[in-house]
């Protein structure tokens, strides 16, 4: 009897870990409920470019710690926009397509490229904001920071295979 005790709470403590590590297991997979978008001025958002871009678009994005899955989008969804969950209870990442030119874009703007891509970067703290501007339509997509460059590497090399460069 006086084993009893022992092993019953080294029971308890066992369940009580496995709890714990599914609900840790919960807290980092990434929300997957539909996403409400707000519209924004996107133009082109409908155009042949954007559309063959929308449905090149891989359902998963490679991402630090893990990819993130293709969310779908709440009804009435905007023309021209896919988000991909960020981490648990972050930020999700979201492309635009079909944007009016950035009035940040100037001769003299420094641009990235990444795989390819030519971007216009407009980060803010906590964020990567990345504009696409050597395609047919201008693109951004807006990235957590914390799931690092993988969003932005993957969609640009949707991007160079879909869309031609322009000059």
């Amino acid at each position: 009897m006086i084993f009893v005790l022992p092993l019953l709470l080294l029971a308890v403590a066992a369940v009580l870990g496995i709890v714990a590590g599914h609900r840790g297991a919960d807290a980092a997979r990434p929300d997957d409920r539909p996403l409400a978008l707000p519209p924004v001025d996107a133009p082109d958002a409908t155009s042949p470019s954007c559309t063959r871009l929308l449905a090149a678009l891989p359902a998963t994005l490679t991402a630090s710690p893990h990819p993130v899955p293709r969310l779908p989008l709440a009804a009435p969804a905007p023309a021209g926009a896919t988000a991909w969950a960020g981490t648990a209870g972050g930020d999700p990442v979201v492309l635009r397509c079909g944007l009016p030119r950035p009035p940040e874009l100037t001769d003299s703007s420094a641009l990235i490229v990444i795989n390819g891509v030519s971007w216009l970067d407009l980060s803010q703290p906590g964020r990567d904001t990345f504009i696409a501007v050597d395609r047919p339509v201008y693109l951004a997509v807006t990235v957590p920071r914390d799931l690092g460059t993988g969003p932005v590497q993957s969609v640009s090399d949707t991007v160079r295979t879909t869309l031609p460069a322009t000059n």
